[in-house]
C-alpha cells in the first residue's frame, strides 16, 4: 500500500524554500493571485476549454476579472468550477497546494507498506468492504511480516472496512491488518460463497519507498519455445534503463513470444509508453506510435511520438516481434491503454483479461510562471495544476473508445485461485500461454467469486492514474 505523504527530508527542504523567500519577500502571494494562474494556465491548456462556458468567456480580458477571481475563497474551489463534467467526462484533472510532493510521485517516490490490494463489496450496493492482497513489495513491512498474494482482510485495527473509512484507515503509516478467509461453505456452487472474518492479524508499517515498476520477468517455456514474461506496474521514467535490462535478457533467451502483464498497471510517462513500444518492436523505428492532439488554441503544440532506437544513448534490447500478448485488466489505464491502442496498429496485440478504464487523455503539470512551466515559479507557493490537456490517437488517428479496451481473450481473476504472478499456472498468464501453444489445454481456473474491485491501493495516490507530459 502506498500513500501520498511528504517524506522528512523534503519536508525539512520544503520549509527551507519557503522560508528563504518569506526572507526576500515581504508580500506573501494572496489568494487572488493563485487564482488567477489557475485561470490562466486552464484557460491556455485545458482539454475541453471550448466547452466550458468561463474559459469560452475569456474572463482574463473582461474589466470585472478580479471581481470573478474574488468570488473563489480557495484556487481549489475555481479549478474545481472549471472542470467539464467530472463525473463521466472528466474524473482526472487535479490541482496540489505541494507540486514536491507531486513530482515525487511522478519519479515512482512514496510512502509504503509494501502491501498492494484491491477492494470489493460484500453484496452488490453494500457499504461493508473486503480486501485482497495482489502482490507484494519487496523489501516492505508486508514482505517481512509474511503477506502474501491471495490473502484477504476486511478490518483495520478491528474497524470493519466500509466505503467511508477505508481511505482513512488503510493510509496509516503503522496499522493492524485483520484477515479473513474464503469459505465455499462445502458446495461446488458460488452462490454460498462466503469472506468470513479470522483472529489473524499482520503488522504493518510504512517507510520511505522507491518502487522498481520493472515487478518481475521470466523465461517460459512452450510448445519448445521460450516465451518472456514481463509484469511492469507503471510507466516511470526513472526505471526506463531497468526496463531496457529485463529486454536484454529476453533478447539473450532468443524469446519467440512475450507477455506483457499491466493487470495493475494504472499509467503513467508517455515516454515510457513509447520507450516499451520500441522495446516490443524495433522494426518501425521513426514511424508515428502516437500522437497527442491539444485543444483549439494550442495546435501548435501537437506532437507525434515515434518509435525509438535509444533511451539515453544506450541502445535498445529491441526483440522485433510482430504478436506480443498484454494482460490487462479493469485497473489498466492510460498509458497502459495507449500501449496497446498504439502497437495495434502495427503489430497483432492479444488483450488477455477485462475491459480495461478507457482513459485516452493526457495531463501535463502547469506551474505559476510566464509559460506555467517549472523554471521560473512563483515561490511565494507550491501550486500546482495537473489538468488533462490532450487527447492520445494512434497513427491511425482511434482513441482508446471511452468504456475502455475489449479483451481478445476474457477471464477474470478469481478470488480462490489468484495464482502465483509469473508462474505459468497462474490463470490469466495460463491463457496466454494456451493460446501460444494453440492447444487445447485449459488453464487453471477454479469457480470462486470475481475479483471485481471497486477501489484500489492506487487510489490512494491522487495523481497515480495519469497518463503524463514529461516537457
Amino acid at each position: 500500500m502506498k500513500t501520498y505523504k511528504l517524506l522528512l527530508a523534503t519536508t525539512l527542504f520544503s520549509l527551507f524554500f519557503t522560508s528563504c523567500f518569506e526572507d526576500k519577500d515581504d508580500n506573501p502571494i494572496n489568494t487572488l493571485e493563485i487564482n488567477n494562474f489557475v485561470y490562466r494556465g486552464m484557460d491556455s491548456y485545458y482539454l475541453y476549454r471550448d466547452l466550458v462556458d468561463d474559459l469560452i468567456e475569456d474572463k482574463a480580458n473582461s474589466t470585472t476579472f478580479n471581481n470573478y477571481l474574488n468570488g473563489f475563497d480557495s484556487p481549489e474551489a475555481l479549478f474545481e468550477s472549471l472542470i467539464y463534467d467530472r463525473q463521466n467526462t472528466d474524473k482526472f484533472s487535479w490541482i496540489v497546494d505541494d507540486y514536491i510532493a507531486l513530482e515525487q510521485q511522478f519519479d515512482g517516490i512514496t510512502k509504503s507498506n509494501g502491501m498492494e490490494f484491491g477492494l470489493e463489496r460484500y453484496v452488490p450496493g453494500g457499504n461493508e468492504l473486503y480486501g485482497i492482497v495482489r502482490f507484494i513489495l519487496p523489501n516492505t513491512s508486508a514482505e517481512t511480516n509474511g503477506l502474501q498474494r491471495g490473502d484477504l482482510f476486511n478490518a483495520v485495527n478491528g474497524v470493519q472496512l466500509t466505503v467511508n473509512n477505508w481511505r482513512s484507515l488503510l493510509s496509516q503509516d503503522n496499522l493492524t491488518l485483520n484477515l479473513a478467509e474464503y469459505n465455499n461453505n462445502g458446495t461446488s456452487t458460488i452462490d454460498d460463497d462466503s469472506i468470513d472474518a479470522t483472529a489473524n492479524t499482520i503488522e504493518l508499517s510504512a517507510i520511505q519507498y522507491v518502487e522498481n515498476p520493472v515487478f518481475k520477468t521470466e523465461i517460459l517455456q512452450v510448445e519448445g519455445e521460450n516465451v518472456g514474461y514481463l509484469m511492469y506496474n507503471g510507466f516511470v521514467g526513472n526505471f526506463d534503463s531497468a526496463l531496457n535490462t529485463a529486454f536484454a535478457e529476453f533478447k539473450a533467451n532468443n524469446v519467440q513470444h512475450l507477455v506483457v502483464d499491466l493487470r495493475y498497471n494504472p499509467g503513467g510517462s508517455v515516454n515510457s509508453a513509447t520507450l516499451l513500444g520500441s522495446l516490443i518492436t524495433g522494426q518501425f523505428s521513426g514511424q508515428v506510435f502516437a500522437k497527442l492532439n491539444y485543444n483549439s488554441i494550442q495546435q501548435s503544440n501537437n506532437f507525434d511520438y515515434t518509435f525509438v532506437s535509444n533511451s539515453s544513448g544506450d541502445v535498445l534490447n529491441i526483440l522485433n516481434l510482430n504478436k506480443v500478448y498484454v494482460i490487462a485488466t479493469g485497473a489498466s489505464a492510460s498509458a497502459s491503454e495507449m500501449l496497446i491502442n498504439s502497437l495495434d496498429a502495427y503489430i497483432e496485440v492479444l488483450h488477455v483479461g477485462t475491459l480495461t478504464v478507457g482513459k485516452s487523455q493526457a495531463s501535463i503539470t502547469l506551474y505559476d510562471s510566464p509559460n506555467f512551466t517549472r523554471t521560473e515559479a512563483d515561490p511565494r507557493h507550491t501550486y500546482a495544476m495537473q489538468p488533462l490537456v490532450a487527447i492520445t490517437v494512434n497513427k491511425n488517428d482511434s482513441q482508446v473508445p471511452a468504456q475502455g479496451l475489449t479483451p481478445f481473450i476474457e477471464i477474470e481473476e478469481q478470488i480462490n485461485n489468484f495464482g502465483v504472478l509469473g508462474d505459468e499456472n497462474e490463470p490469466l498468464l495460463a491463457e496466454a500461454l494456451a493460446h501460444i501453444a494453440a492447444t487445447n489445454r485449459m488453464p487453471n481456473i477454479q469457480e470462486s467469486k470475481k475479483a471485481v474491485s471497486l477501489f484500489d491501493s492506487n487510489d490512494l495516490l491522487p495523481h497515480s492514474k495519469e497518463m503524463y507530459i514529461e516537457r
